[in-house]
């Protein structure tokens, strides 16, 4: 993949601080929302994604791409890498779809802005201060709207076309006597340097909102609030995951695990950073997990914790080989302007059915594109599907001609003739009853539901849809797997529920602000500890659930800057675009040293070393050194990296530590004996109630008698100092070192940071390996 300038909003890991006022965690709607708003309020905010940073660019646009993007949560294993884009939970009875990414879901979705029917706010299931307080929902709705700025498709203004998809909506709405009309779509529709900053184009209607838009045209929140965030002095951190929270000193204490960083492989424990207050932001599955786990390891939760879960009644289905032409496959790796038809936006057209006198048999049909990443694969499997599952709408011997030539164009010259051009993907929103459970299996969460497929709701949306089918002339195919052979199973991408809201702890999770209630019965709420995404909404909502999570989100930013005496601007300033610039290739990898340390020795290491052993005072610590620009590292002085991890030394503190503002240095001269080379070791070592050390070690490579070269470069002696540097006094002294076994894991979790692809890979590792035996073999031979 070709590299182009980009105005990054993440920080490297190892410059995580050990305390912020505010850690958020996630940065889809509801986190990048409490990022914006509580960084505008002065607080020192920094902000954790467990996947990589995509900006426009980034995104894959063919098959071998987006099957790298692709990771599966099975019942007992994970498939794929943990930070790939698209994430799959298969479950027993029903499937979810989320997106894993600075951006969250947002990067994946179809940008539908609307609000639900009120009527959904009714339902006892929400609490009475929701159900009373409409004003404060709807500031809610009009912040977010001025950050996410949405659009209807401007059909026949500044050059958009009619669709040919939306076109064929129209038809259907007809036949079934329902409105239609263009859906608010958070896209932009001219190009723009935007209100907080970022440069934006125009949508070209290339189609492919749903593997990533590559032209930032899409209104994600890595458009908007979380450069806003930035913006406002909030700190981003990727490719970090967290696993649990925990209540120490008066502080939250949150622990995490750095993605694809090899710690797993030296059974490290996990990093953890504190803070004042936690928002969880990481989704209904995210943000229930973490809950769960945090449960788990002692905190006082409601019981309802993982219960309510909704598929906000989502069902997927295909008009194949209509009559029309809908060009509904998106360009993925063809450009506009090529030989492909205008597709448009994902969605950009609704068929809303709400306005039934009972709320729960309204729903919403919106049309929807298959991403041209898949286009490879699409003939094949929409034919043999269509001829297993399909039931065509209008056989008649004429037409089964004519569609049978458009199968055969199709299967000769892909998916952008014939068939499946043709075709007319479905999205569809109602409403189910809410009653799946989230729990954890295998330390991973699971959702279970039995028979949620049966609900009548489904089958009625499906006969539906069959008739929207008929009026285009085509064949309607259901989701494969809402079929008798697949007991019926569903596939989501709106989760909802497992932290739910209610008036108590009996009723909900969090309170009607997204607190988190510090029991199993009463209104006791857990001091600085909220969750502000879509795990709170307590049933479907029966339309795309962003604009209720962002009102919510923003309500909840609105009540803790009341409680808390702050105060939040919701003006845009002028702010100077952020530089852009293309990464240069780094390197990472990460080492286990053990050995021996005592308190009781100040001044000799070897002597610290056999105390700590005699003493049974071991010291460990797991470092991932990173690098962020190899070359810089290589031809400097200082060949300075930098490094994050954990410690463990029962002398210090029964619970391993976190470090920060660790510094390596790779072969410096010494400057009292310019005949040696070190490798220096520094970092703050920081309790998990707060207390501070500070760490200093040294690696020796001296060509001294024999071959001494193993022994010199994995042999560190170590000094910790009491408070933040080493003008305090020396705590203790010892040696660590290197164990065969584990310098063969830290070899395998070499990797380069950054890299266009293998070959630029290969070759900063190379490069690396170089400098190192090239500095070895001078000192030595």
């Amino acid at each position: 993949m070709k590299k182009h300038p980009q105005a990054y909003l993440s920080l490297p890991i190892t410059d995580i601080k050990p305390f912020y006022d505010v850690v958020v965690i996630g940065s889809g709607y509801g986190g990048s929302i409490a990022a914006s708003r509580l960084a505008r309020a002065g607080l020192k905010v920094g902000l954790l994604e467990r996947g990589k940073e995509y900006q426009p660019g980034d995104y894959p646009d063919d098959q071998v791409q987006a099957t790298k993007e692709m990771q599966v949560n099975m019942p007992h294993k994970h498939l794929g890498s943990t930070t790939a884009l698209y994430e799959f939970h298969v479950n027993k009875d029903i499937n979810v779809f989320v997106g894993c990414g600075l951006g969250g879901t947002s990067l994946v979705n179809a940008n539908v802005c609307i609000e639900p029917d009120r009527r959904v706010f009714a339902d006892e299931a929400w609490p009475l201060e929701i159900r009373e307080d409409f004003a404060s929902f709807d500031r809610g709705v009009e912040r977010a709207r001025a950050m996410l700025k949405p659009e209807r498709y401007p059909e026949g203004k500044n050059g958009y076309p009619k669709l040919p998809k939306t076109e064929a909506m129209k038809v259907a709405a007809k036949a079934l006597n329902e409105p239609f009309t263009f859906a608010p779509i958070n896209v932009t529709f001219e190009n723009k340097i935007n209100h907080v900053g970022v440069e934006q184009h125009k949508c070209d209607l290339c189609g492919d909102c749903v593997t990533g838009c590559n032209y930032g045209a899409k209104n994600t929140t890595l458009m908007n609030y979380l450069p806003d965030a930035r913006n406002h002095g909030a700190e981003i951190f990727t490719e970090v995951a967290v696993q649990h929270l925990e209540r120490i000193n008066n502080q939250w204490v949150i622990y995490y695990r750095l993605q694809e960083a090899g710690r797993e492989k030296f059974k490290a424990p996990f990093l953890f950073v504190r803070a004042n207050m936690v928002i969880l932001g990481a989704g209904s599955l995210g943000s229930t997990e973490i809950l769960l786990k945090s449960k788990q390891n002692g905190l006082q939760l409601s019981n309802l914790l993982g219960h309510r879960f909704t598929g906000n009644g989502d069902v997927l289905g295909f008009g194949f080989n209509n009559d029309y032409e809908i060009n509904g496959v998106g360009f993925g790796k063809h450009k506009p302007g090529e030989e492909i038809e205008a597709v448009g936006p994902c969605i950009g057209g609704i068929i809303d059915m709400r306005g039934k006198e009972n709320l729960e048999e309204g729903y919403v049909i919106e049309e929807g594109v298959i991403p041209g990443a898949l286009s490879g694969i699409l003939p094949g499997t929409f034919i043999t599907v269509a001829r297993l599952l399909g039931k065509d709408t209008d056989a008649n011997l004429k037409d089964f001609a004519m569609e049978k030539l458009r199968k055969i164009k199709t299967k000769i010259l892909g998916a952008y003739e014939g068939a499946l051009k043709n075709t007319l993907t479905y999205l569809v929103m109602s409403h189910d009853d809410g009653k799946g459970k989230l729990s954890l299996a295998h330390d991973r969460i699971r959702v279970d539901w039995p028979a949620v497929g049966k609900q009548p709701i489904f089958k009625i949306v499906n006969d539906k849809l069959k008739e929207a089918t008929k009026a285009l002339g085509g064949t309607y195919v259901t989701n494969p797997s809402w079929s008798k052979a697949m007991n019926f199973d569903l596939v989501t991408v709106h989760p909802l529920g497992g932290c739910v809201m209610g008036d108590k702890a009996e009723t909900g999770v969090v309170n009607h602000a997204g607190q988190v209630y510090a029991s199993e019965t009463g209104t006791d709420l857990h001091q600085g500890l909220y969750v502000t995404d879509g795990a709170i909404i307590p049933r479907s909502v029966g339309v795309n659930p962003l604009l209720t999570i962002s009102a919510l989100a923003e309500r909840s930013c609105e009540i803790i800057a009341q409680d808390y005496g702050l105060t939040i601007s919701y003006d845009f300033p002028a702010v100077t675009p952020q530089e852009k610039k293309i990464k240069p290739v780094g390197l990472q990898f990460t080492e286990t040293m053990t050995g021996y340390f005592s308190t009781e020795e100040k001044d000799d290491f070897q002597k610290g070393h056999d105390a700590g052993k005699n003493k049974n005072s071991p010291f460990t610590f797991t470092l991932t050194i990173v690098s962020e620009d190899l070359e810089k590292m290589l031809n400097s002085e200082q060949h300075e990296a930098k490094m994050a991890g954990t410690v463990t030394a029962p002398a210090l503190s029964p619970k391993p530590l976190t470090i920060s503002e660790g510094k390596f240095n790779l072969f410096v001269k010494d400057k009292q004996d310019p005949g040696k080379l070190k490798m220096l070791y520094q970092m703050k070592l920081h309790t998990v109630g707060g207390h501070e050390y500070f760490f200093t070690g040294y690696k020796e490579a001296a060509d001294d008698k024999g071959f001494d070269v193993w022994s010199d470069t994995s042999t560190l002696f170590i000094t910790v100092y009491e408070g933040p540097d080493s003008s305090g006094p020396v705590t203790g002294k010892g040696i660590l070192k290197i164990l065969p076994k584990d310098f063969k894991k830290q070899v395998t979790t070499i990797k380069a940071l950054h890299a266009a692809d293998v070959l630029e890979s290969a070759k900063a590792i190379k490069d690396f390996g170089l400098f190192f035996s090239k500095a070895l073999y001078q000192q030595y031979l």
